[in-house]
């Protein structure tokens, strides 16, 4: 799913796709073109926007939360490569885009099943879909795509009732 031979862990913006397991709509509902988010999807978007807290080579722009998936964009300003330092129980040492989505997946992973008292129960699927954005006209569709993503709910793919 990666392109071959690409350094993800260098300067870059980035559009990801994060889905949850089996489509369920975890996250919230669509209601008249607009998100409206439970629990789980308002600690999914707390859980995004603390990623540049947690590391200080990340920028995020724009993002949404769906009811069963995540859209962001996501910019690594300064390339610290795959291993700068040794692990700790909080930060991983890899610095990839992988490594962040892998943190971030395993996160809201846990918060949202300590508050569904259900240890280890599956959140989203083993993936996720990542663009790398290449120029300013690139962005700027992205942006568009998010932005109008729940307008565009009822033929959007991610859509259970689609399947």
């Amino acid at each position: 799913m990666r392109l071959k031979g690409y350094d993800y862990s260098g300067e870059g913006a980035y559009f990801i796709t994060i889905v949850t397991d089996q489509r369920t709509e975890l996250f919230g509902k669509i209601d008249n073109e607009k998100v409206n988010l439970n629990t789980f999807g308002q600690l999914v978007m707390q859980e995004w926007q603390r990623t540049e807290s947690l590391r200080n080579n990340v920028i995020l722009d724009q993002m949404i939360v769906m009811p069963n998936h995540l859209h962001g964009i996501i910019a690594i300003i300064e390339s610290k490569g795959v291993l700068q330092y040794a692990p700790t129980k909080w930060i991983s040492p890899s610095q990839t885009i992988g490594a962040i989505i892998r943190g971030f997946k395993a996160a809201t992973a846990s918060k949202i099943n300590k508050l569904r008292k259900s240890p280890g129960q599956k959140v989203w699927q083993r993936n996720y879909y990542d663009h790398i954005i290449r120029n300013e006209e690139d962005l700027n569709n992205i942006r568009k795509y998010i932005s109008e993503n729940p307008f565009k709910w009822s033929l959007d793919r991610e859509n259970p009732a689609n399947l």
